[in-house]
């Protein structure tokens, strides 16, 4: 492996532990305005999927001796970059609304501003989610890890969007999409 990919790889796991610092502002934020949480049966195993999923792209490229291939490699750390950056644009479109957890504060409008003002994305930071799993592991070399975060992540995210959905339903008084 690579010494550049281990740094790529503790600088997502940076990047995930200050969007837990953000998520926890949040969620007092949210919980001090009556915010209601949902979906906590599915969040423990989000967490263990996602740390995961950098094990997985550190395990597997030194276990399997996974070398950098250039045309997929720079390929995939730009589709990773992409991921960051839309992630972000979510996280700041949606200020203090934004959360790790569902957490649906009453009687707040939904946000349409940034990624979210695009009517035929509901959920962009879950395509961020999906991107930056299938790119991250392949920068390296990575198959089996990209291809197991990506399967688990979609039936996670089937489970998820439902939560948010009904969530989102629930404080508005409509029945979820």
């Amino acid at each position: 492996m690579s010494p550049w990919y281990l740094v790529l790889v503790l600088l997502v796991g940076a990047e995930r532990l200050a969007e837990l610092v953000v998520a926890r502002r949040n969620t007092r934020w949210a919980l001090a305005r009556g915010g209601r949480v949902s979906g906590r049966g599915h969040y423990p195993f989000m967490v263990v999927l996602h740390t995961g999923l950098l094990a997985g792209c550190l395990l597997e490229t030194a276990l399997a001796d996974r070398p950098f291939v250039p045309a997929l490699g720079w390929p995939m750390v730009a589709l990773v970059a992409a991921a960051q950056a839309l992630r972000w644009w979510c996280i700041t479109s949606l200020g203090r609304q934004w959360n790790t957890e569902v957490i649906v504060v009453p009687g707040l409008p939904l946000v349409r501003r940034g990624p979210y003002r695009l009517g035929w994305l509901r959920h962009p930071n879950y395509v961020a989610v999906a991107v930056e799993g299938a790119a991250l592991p392949l920068v390296h070399g990575a198959f089996v890890t990209a291809v197991v975060f990506t399967v688990l992540n979609a039936g996670l995210m089937v489970v998820r969007v439902r939560c948010e959905e009904a969530a989102l339903a629930a404080v508005a008084g409509e029945a979820p999409a």
